[in-house]
C-alpha cells in the first residue's frame, strides 16, 4: 500500500480568525477537531465542515503556475498533506494516523478566501482547493501521521 503524510495542522477557535499551527489535535467522531471554529456540538453544524484538507502539491502548483505564494495556514484548511490525491477521496474512507475520515466533497475556493488572502487565488485553486471530510473514528492527529486508504484502489489514489 502506498501512503501520504500529514505535514501540518491548522485551526482557529473563531470564524475569520487567523489559523494557527499545532503539532497535534483531537479529532472527535461526528464533531470535528476539538477547539476548531467548526467543531460541532450537539449535532449543530454540517458534517462537511468537520475537517478540511489540502495538498502541499496544490499550493506549490499555484506558486509555480500563477506566481501566488500562499502559506498553508492561509488556505484556511485544517490539514496539509503530501503524497495523496485528495480529489480521489470524495466518497471514500481513509485514515490519517489512527483517525478515520470520510471524504464528503471537494473544498472549492470561495470569494471569502480571496478577500482574506490575495486576488486570483480562487481561480488558481479551482479544482485543487482540497477536501471536506467527516470524522468517522476519532483519535489524535499528529504531524507526520501516515495518510492511507486500504484496498486495491489505493495505488491510484495515493502518489507517495
Amino acid at each position: 500500500m502506498s501512503q501520504g503524510e500529514l505535514l501540518a495542522i491548522h485551526m482557529t477557535g473563531r470564524k475569520r480568525g487567523s489559523l494557527e499551527s499545532v503539532t497535534e489535535v483531537e479529532a472527535v467522531a461526528g464533531s470535528g477537531l476539538r477547539g476548531d471554529r467548526y467543531f460541532r456540538q450537539e449535532g449543530i453544524g454540517k458534517p462537511e465542515q468537520e475537517v478540511t484538507l489540502i495538498e502541499s502539491e496544490a499550493l506549490e502548483a499555484v506558486a509555480r503556475e500563477h506566481g501566488i505564494t500562499l502559506a498553508a495556514a492561509q488556505s484556511r484548511r485544517n490539514l496539509l498533506t503530501r503524497g495523496v490525491s485528495l480529489n480521489a477521496l470524495v466518497g471514500q474512507e481513509f485514515s490519517v494516523g489512527d483517525v478515520r475520515l470520510r471524504g464528503i466533497e471537494l473544498c472549492e475556493p470561495c470569494g471569502h478566501l480571496e478577500k482574506l488572502t490575495v486576488g486570483g487565488i480562487k481561480k488558481a485553486l479551482r479544482g485543487r482547493g482540497g477536501l471536506r471530510a467527516q470524522v468517522v473514528r476519532g483519535g489524535v492527529l499528529r504531524i507526520g501521521d501516515i495518510v492511507a486508504r486500504d484496498g486495491s484502489a489505493t495505488e491510484a489514489v495515493l502518489t507517495g
